[in-house]
């Protein structure tokens, strides 16, 4: 395109002025076409998105669907998702079909101008016939190029309305594993002063929270549903970081310490007892960068109370768990993420509701085995069932995000009323 504007200008610079005046023309007409193009696109990636995690969703909780006859409602559901890409679509297919042709329609515009004009000129003696045809033969060389420029303009806008949302993702800061302080946890107190965090600073979860867990000592941590006890642990994990206080191990600040050594000193279970698609093997030893023996593996099954399901499987350890554990119960989730956590052999542990999902009977089997493995640890446990905590060394309640006491079971069995009031409830036989 620029060289045959360069001969143009060559061969007859006044009727190259003609097509030069159609290039703003031009953009006037692509630009808000194209950024059209862009907000359709923006829309169909979210609708996109949108009907695929409704659908991914559904087949996952397919089991919940029927119990509560809600095909109707979801294939109503998936209906209107379906429709409104369609309707995205079709949208976005109209921008296509006006362009070709607006595009085609300016050029035959700027062609027709030049030949009138060109012929003026002819019929005055100021140009010659055959400077006129070479004009015309060159401006199509303009033509074709242009067009296809304005195609890939269009595009172009798609493409980037498509990748907005990878662009936000892209634009996060990466956890940095590495960055900070090796630092042996053994023996040393964890401590949080005056720590306040919220997922939006519109809501604060977590509200001055300040406690020491010291070595070798079990905190639990208790209070109604949905008070903050998670996110602390979140916290602790440095799964987020908090928005006033300090977190410390000894006398390092967190932020301060590797991540990848501090999460390595970590055991976490955690109430939903996540599984990999994959064996149980592959559960076991995930994130383990050491050879583990079978000997190894049956030994914290053991102490978890697992290997007698395992054994039972039709290839043990080597059996399918499936997408997100679904092959196997609750309970039996519950005791591989306590054997994982074995495996690990942490120096701290934190336990969320790890005996949520257990029967009784599992229940005090999986207790012997967390006892054992509370040994010579620091402990860190979420608990709403106060049999499990009643020996802890510091109990601390937690509502609505905010510390109302702490100490031993007895001390607030005395001062703290919501505390006796669960105690009551929960030991009323």
């Amino acid at each position: 395109m620029i060289g045959a504007i360069a001969v143009l200008f060559f061969m007859d610079w006044k009727m190259t002025l003609i097509v030069i005046v159609a290039v703003p023309i031009l953009g006037l007409i692509m630009v808000p076409i194209g950024n059209a193009m862009r907000t359709i696109s923006i829309r169909m990636q979210r609708q996109t998105a949108e009907f695929n995690s409704t659908t991914t969703e559904s087949l996952g909780e397919s089991r919940l669907i029927k119990s509560s006859n809600g095909e109707q409602t979801e294939i109503d559901q998936g209906d209107l998702a379906i429709d409104r890409l369609f309707a995205t679509g079709v949208q976005e297919s109209k921008v296509f079909a006006i362009i070709q042709p607006l595009m085609l329609l300016t050029m035959m515009a700027i062609l027709v101008s030049v030949i009138g004009y060109g012929g003026i000129r002819v019929q005055q003696g100021t140009l010659t016939i055959g400077t006129l045809v070479a004009f015309l033969l060159y401006l199509f060389q303009i033509i074709a190029p242009a067009t296809q420029f304005s195609q890939f303009f269009t595009q172009l806008q798609k493409t980037k309305g498509a990748t907005a949302r990878l662009e936000d993702i892209l634009e996060q800061p990466e956890e940095q594993l590495e960055a900070g302080e090796i630092v042996d946890v053994s023996g040393l107190t964890i401590s949080v002063d005056d720590v306040s965090f919220g997922y939006d600073l519109e809501h604060q979860v977590l509200k001055n929270i300040t406690f020491d867990a010291h070595p070798n000592s079990i905190v639990a941590f208790a209070g109604p549903s949905g008070s903050g006890k998670s996110t602390l642990f979140s916290l602790l994990e440095r799964f987020y970081q908090p928005d006033t206080g300090h977190i410390r191990i000894g006398d390092h600040d967190l932020t301060d310490v590797s991540l990848r050594s501090w999460r390595e000193q970590i055991g976490y279970v955690s109430q939903d007892s996540a599984m990999f698609a994959g064996t149980i093997r592959d559960n076991l030893t995930f994130g383990l960068d050491k050879e583990v023996s079978d000997d190894d593996l049956w030994q914290v099954l053991k102490l978890a109370f697992a290997d007698q399901f395992v054994k039972e499987m039709p290839d043990t350890l080597d059996t399918e768990v499936g997408e997100r554990g679904i092959k196997i119960s609750g309970g039996q989730r519950q005791r591989l993420a306590i054997a994982r956590a074995f495996l690990r052999n942490p120096k701290i542990l934190m336990l969320d509701e790890a005996t949520a999902s257990l029967d009784s009977q599992s229940e005090e089997m999986v207790q012997k085995a967390l006892n054992n493995l509370m040994a010579n640890r620091t402990t860190l446990v979420i608990a709403h069932r106060l049999s499990t905590i009643v020996d802890a060394d510091k109990i601390i309640f937690i509502e609505n995000g905010t510390i109302t006491g702490q100490g031993t079971h007895q001390e607030l069995l005395k001062d703290h009323d919501l505390y006796r009031q669960y105690v009551a409830e929960q030991f009323k036989d």
